[in-house]
């Protein structure tokens, strides 16, 4: 499974587009390109880890499972 076939669902606030970022490969989230919520961090050790981690944090997003930093932040 690559990481481009992981299917976001718009964001859960303002319906912008979400990515999924990683951040210097050791964990990924999902983020607004708009408002700039995102979900946890999650670590990976492994290219098996990354790519469930992933999937995690899709699910996470897709559920609407989000930080928002709100105005301001």
């Amino acid at each position: 499974m690559s990481m481009e076939s992981i299917e976001l669902q718009d964001c859960p606030f303002c319906h912008g587009p979400g990515v999924l970022e990683e951040e210097g490969g050791w964990c990924l989230y999902v983020q607004c390109l708009d408002c700039g919520c995102h979900t946890a961090e999650l670590s990976f050790r492994s290219e098996e880890e990354r790519q469930e981690m992933a999937r995690r944090a899709a699910r996470s997003w897709n559920l609407g499972k989000v930080i928002y930093p709100g105005p301001g932040d």
